[in-house]
């Protein structure tokens, strides 16, 4: 039996040992350019991604549980070519604060790691805004390990904790940094013009907001590669967090396989989406306010919204997919999601399909996470659960950074198998079962489903982000006829001994420069 996709065979399970030993492998504080050794964990059969391929005719539960072929491929984000090491003397400071939640912060880090390397800047710890929905000022030492940020990115950029003070004629001045608004999606161009005046002219700049302020489409892929250097090596949460969280994935594959799904039933979403047509009229009322006071006015028709698959999933549509894709009642469910709204009104019909469901609260009742549980380090157990299932399930993929953010991770993390509901296909599949047309729903739905990608390889083609799919940028091959996507070899090595011939170099210099001054005076 081929494995569900229009170009994948199927392969060897990647899954295997139970949540400690996967969890404990991504935790370890491996150097970030070792990335060809995790890649190792995820081997499967080299077969050349084909796009021509014939699809399968039945869904597989069983391969749907495994890890995606990978095509030969493998994860790395190391230098293909010269990677010069950050100088001594940069041109300056460069601030910024990530706003937005988690995986929006996450990105603007990855984000400003860039712009310091584009800029030849000394990057200063990001600040992580503690803004009204969160409630949490958790900031980056309160959820990521610092010290292995710092490390993991020596050979890209300088990084420090804060702007240093001054200390010059028997004074201590301090560093103001410039405060710069960058335009969304800036290109490198405005970097390197703009931004970099400023910096050399005050010493330091302030970008603040920090979301989504760097085009995510570059033509240089080392700059790409980077960026999954800080994404999937650099941004380790602390231990406790990681302790939380593999507490739980061994709770739950305790009994099996598990699946996590991202249920973005939430009133946010729904505001954004427009979709509110069912809900009652007092609901509907403060969907409609929340959307008036957070989003632009813009006139949304439900009927037309819900045609194009452009409202979120219901519980009970995501349990029928999942049922009419022969999932059983005894499949161990995980939900990684915010208060839904509507309440268990919604929840009931899903829970009668699938009454194994668990959330981080159920499985965990930890005093940290009962405190926290809907804050920034909530998120960041759910973020480490939903990337270690087994299978991952975003029912609304489209702004959601949450999901977007996982469904690129855990393709970095072996292709590991993803369901991406097409909800423009599937739209008229449940209005006609709504309408009373019932015969041969579960059918239409397998046939909308067998279309999609689970989780392997695939040309990333625009609206999809890059950092959902950062293929073939940051991936490569150990036996391929093209250089451009050869693994790269003593990648380490390398590096450091470029390194250590630059610190000489400068040595040298500064001990001529002292000769030279010495002469002079």
């Amino acid at each position: 039996m081929r494995r569900l996709g229009h170009h994948r065979q199927p392969g060897k399970q990647g899954g295997g040992g139970g949540g400690k030993g996967l969890l404990a492998k991504l935790s370890i504080a491996v150097f970030v350019l070792l990335i060809c050794t995790l890649s190792l964990l995820f081997s499967v059969s080299f077969t050349p991604i084909t796009s021509g391929s014939t699809a399968p005719s039945k869904i597989s539960v069983e391969e749907l549980w495994k890890s995606a072929n990978s095509g030969g491929w493998r994860p790395s984000s190391a230098p293909r070519s010269e990677w010069p090491s950050p100088p001594k003397e940069t041109n300056g400071y460069l601030r910024v604060r990530c706003n937005g939640g988690l995986n929006q912060q996450r990105s603007a880090i990855c984000n400003a790691v860039l712009a310091a390397r584009i800029m030849n800047a000394t990057l200063v710890l990001p600040e992580l805004d503690a803004n009204s929905f969160w409630h949490d000022d958790s900031g980056f030492h309160g959820l990521y390990d610092v010290e292995h940020f710092i490390q993991s990115l020596r050979f890209d950029v300088q990084i420090v904790e804060r702007i240093p003070e001054i200390h010059k004629n028997g004074k201590t001045k301090k560093i103001k940094a410039f405060q710069l608004r960058p335009p969304r999606d800036a290109p490198i161009s405005w970097y390197t013009t703009d931004a970099l005046k400023k910096m050399k002219e005050h010493g330091a700049i302030y970008l603040t907001p920090f979301s989504h302020r760097l085009a995510e489409e570059i033509d240089n892929p080392e700059y790409q590669r980077l960026r999954c250097r800080v994404n999937y090596h650099a941004l380790k949460f602390k231990p406790h967090i990681m302790k939380l969280s593999e507490s739980i994935v061994d709770k739950l594959r305790s009994q099996g396989h598990f699946m996590a799904i991202h249920l973005r039933f939430e009133m946010d979403m729904l505001s954004f989406a427009g979709c509110f047509d069912i809900f009652t009229p007092a609901e509907q009322k403060i969907l409609k306010k929340y959307r008036k006071e957070n989003f632009a006015d813009k006139t949304l028709i439900y009927k037309e919204r819900r045609a194009i698959g452009k409202c979120p999933l219901t519980p009970e549509e995501v349990g029928l997919i999942l049922r009419a894709m022969e999932f059983d009642n005894s499949t161990r469910i995980y939900l990684a999601a915010g208060e839904l709204f509507g309440g268990e009104r919604f929840m009931k019909p899903f829970r009668a399909l699938f009454p194994r469901l668990e959330n981080h609260s159920t499985v965990d009742a930890s005093e940290e996470l009962a405190t926290n549980s809907r804050g920034l380090i909530g998120s960041a157990v759910d973020y480490m659960v939903c990337l270690l299932a087994d299978i991952f399930m975003p029912t609304y993929d489209g702004p959601s950074n949450f999901a977007n953010n996982l469904l690129g991770h855990r393709l970095y993390y072996g292709f590991r198998t993803n369901i991406r509901p097409d909800r423009k296909g599937l739209a008229p599949v449940f209005i006609a079962r709504e309408n009373g047309r019932t015969a041969g729903f579960e059918e239409a739905v397998r046939h909308v489903m067998l279309k999609t990608n689970f989780g392997g390889p695939h040309k990333r083609i625009s609206p999809e982000s890059f950092y959902t799919n950062s293929w073939p940028e940051c991936f490569c091959q150990m036996e391929t006829q093209n250089p451009a996507h050869k693994c790269p070899e003593n990648v380490m090595q390398n590096l450091h001994s470029q390194l250590e011939s630059e610190n000489m170099g400068l040595e040298r210099y500064n001990r001529s420069d002292s000769r030279v001054s010495s002469a002079e005076r």
